[in-house]
């Protein structure tokens, strides 16, 4: 059987679908504020929504930790997870300029346990501190038998000027792509990770050795690395500083990898595309993964994020001083110039499994 996305239980194309027309019954919504306060600012496939208090724009979007969560689960390690969740919402806000300031999130698990729950909240509550997020709130649903796993979600609310909401209207050909390098996986193409293992190593796949004395179920519960205050900090600046760079874009890598995201800041209609020709490095565990399941490079990298787990696209004569600013302040990321935007229409990037370019 060929193992990719779909088999593995994930359906990019229908959960795009679904999210399409979810989104559609959401704008019915948008006539009902129309001409107070909180008015939906419209933008289709932003990373997050925006709503307008005048001279600012109040920023909201969900996620969760998906079946991260399992694996969680199975080696009983619950300490970092908090900070995946923060990841994977904080990090959709940065995309359009916006400084989280709050989280509220919920736990729907099958039977409560306040010592999981203890070390779960304790781990968020350590996330959002660091950056600079508070938790007002949040909800633990007990359902019995409707549930047989745990499942994590939240929500982000961030607040960002309207001269520095990033749209994608500034973009340019010949702009520059700064990637930022992650760590193993985000939460998300974790399914297809999870298939390859089992298949491979059998139901008690987790507990088989990886590498460096770690199992399978350690490396791939490794915490995402969270973006979104280094960016305040150091790019954009926070809600009452001037912004310290022209940004004309920020991509999370998420659901859709490289191929499914970049896109998504492109103005309709314009026909541009993006040329990747240094992107980071695989983590060996996502290259020993892409091996063991003889995974085609085009559904890796619409998968997961493969090293260049955040983007951020600028003009080029700026792109290397924000290479050597990030890099100073957070040396992790290793910061470079992975690409160029160009007028193609199509996404084309040098594989780091095979050195083939390979294109949408």
């Amino acid at each position: 059987m060929e193992l990719n996305y779909t088999n593995a239980g994930v359906n990019i194309e229908k959960g795009n679908n679904a999210s399409k027309i979810a989104y559609l019954n959401a704008k019915k919504t948008f006539a009902s504020r129309k001409g107070l306060l909180g008015a939906p600012f419209e933008q289709d496939d932003s990373f997050s929504g925006a709503l307008d208090f005048g001279d600012f724009l109040v920023v909201q979007n969900d996620d969760g930790i998906g079946t991260k969560m399992e694996i969680a689960e199975r080696t009983n390690k619950f300490d970092t997870i908090g900070e995946d969740l923060v990841c994977m919402v904080a990090d959709d806000a940065i995309c359009v300029g916006a400084e989280v300031i709050s989280i509220t999130n919920t736990v729907d698990t099958p039977k409560v346990d306040a010592q999981i729950i203890e070390i779960m909240t304790k781990g968020l509550s350590k996330a959002c501190q660091k950056q600079k997020i508070v938790i007002p709130g949040g909800e633990i649903a007990e359902l019995g038998d409707a549930l047989n796993k745990m499942v994590w979600n939240a929500t982000a609310v961030g607040v960002v000027k309207k001269n520095k909401f990033i749209t994608g209207k500034n973009l340019k050909v010949g702009q520059k792509i700064i990637g930022l390098s992650g760590r193993v996986l985000r939460s998300n193409g974790i399914s297809l990770a999870r298939k390859i293992c089992e298949v491979h190593f059998g139901k008690d796949w987790h507990n088989k050795p990886w590498r460096d004395g770690k199992t399978w179920g350690e490396i791939l519960l490794t915490p995402s690395k969270i973006f979104h205050r280094l960016i305040i900090d150091n790019i954009l600046g926070d809600f009452e500083t001037a912004l310290n760079f022209n940004i004309s874009g920020i991509i999370h890598i998420t659901g859709g990898g490289i191929f499914g995201n970049i896109p998504r800041i492109f103005p309709k209609n314009k026909g541009f595309g993006a040329k990747f020709h240094d992107l980071h490095e695989p983590h060996q565990a996502i290259k020993d993964l892409q091996q063991l399941g003889n995974i085609e490079e085009q559904e890796c990298y619409k998968t997961w994020h493969c090293g260049s787990a955040l983007m951020i696209i600028c003009e080029e004569n700026e792109a290397t001083k924000i290479c050597e600013i990030l890099n100073l302040a957070d040396p992790e990321t290793a910061s470079k110039i992975v690409g160029e935007i160009t007028e193609t229409g199509k996404i084309e990037l040098l594989s780091k499994f095979s050195g083939n370019w390979i294109s949408t």
